[in-house]
């Protein structure tokens, strides 16, 4: 008999409240984007105390301008992950449903949009008060994998975003008639918990590297090599994990089982792998650039 991990028995909220006759709750999910936005801005904070980090010696930007900065990045946090999700996951149902897309508290949120609101946010406002654009990116970027690894736990509580069928010794029979619909399954269906790999690989695997190059290896004063290093780290984990996760239920169809965007002759590649592939080849243009560039610089 398989041996499989019966998922613990999460509630999605942490608690809930009736007042004047409506629910208001706090899920896991919620808690895990504020306490993301917190350690971000306290890592933020940390790294511009420090102008031996940066080049010369002066921080591209002060504590408040980054607490103002904060506001823009959450706007494009929602508006950006709630937009990538419609465009590049369900394009079609919103088009007839256009209502619908900014109903963000009915789910549906997309790390890729997400990113692209971040960067127009930061891009923006690094034009309006004339802030290095890399430096501050190379910032942004060294303290997003602590919210990434608090999300993908929060996937994990909700028993959503699981991976594919799998009989490894770890795989988790997670609740709900979506995640027991496996066809080639007799018994119960047990699952890669992709959501831990990801936590793990996005989260605390690229945040501690991230951190080793900050502040020991001086990665700061290669203005894009952070950043560049986050994009191309983060591309390469979702690209891999993509490979036992389970795709969108749009995407799958009886003659492309594996839920495949872009597939000739049964091979191809899923819509996370896709949108990883410019990742990861922005991130090697942007660690190569700043090498380039740090080789230029005479010595002093």
């Amino acid at each position: 008999m398989q041996a499989v991990l019966t998922f613990p028995d999460f509630s999605p909220e942490l608690f809930s409240i009736s007042l004047f006759g409506f629910d208001f709750a706090l899920r896991w999910y919620a808690l895990a984007y504020i306490a993301g936005i917190l350690i971000a801005w306290r890592l933020g904070i940390a790294a511009l105390r420090r102008p031996g980090l940066w080049p010369g010696d002066t921080p591209p930007l002060t504590a408040q301008q980054l607490e103002d900065l904060l506001t823009w990045i959450i706007l494009g946090v929602i508006l950006g992950g709630r937009l990538g999700f419609v465009l590049f996951y369900q394009p079609a149902y919103y088009l007839a449903n256009p209502a619908e897309i900014l109903m963000v508290w009915q789910g549906g949120m997309s790390f890729h949009g997400g990113l692209l609101g971040v960067v127009i946010a930061s891009w923006i406002y690094a034009l309006r008060h004339n802030i290095p654009k890399l430096s501050l990116a190379d910032l942004v970027a060294h303290a997003v994998p602590p919210g990434l690894l608090l999300g993908r736990l929060s996937n994990f509580i909700n028993a959503e975003l699981w991976g594919r069928p799998s009989d490894v010794p770890w795989a988790f029979v997670f609740p709900g008639p979506a995640a027991q619909n496996c066809p080639d399954v007799v018994g119960l269906c047990a699952r890669h918990p992709s959501q831990l790999y990801e936590a793990a690989m996005e989260g605390l695997i690229l945040g501690v590297v991230l951190l080793w190059l900050v502040y020991r290896r001086g990665a700061f004063k290669m203005p894009g090599f952070v950043v560049g290093m986050f994009l191309s780290g983060y591309g390469l984990a979702r690209f891999l994990v993509e490979f036992v996760r389970q795709p969108d239920a749009q995407f799958i169809s009886p003659g492309n089982p594996l839920g495949l965007a872009w597939h000739v002759g049964g091979y191809g590649l899923t819509m996370g792998q896709i949108l990883c592939l410019p990742m990861l080849a922005l991130g090697l243009w942007l660690i190569f650039s700043a090498k380039s560039r740090a080789r230029q610089v005479p010595a002093l």
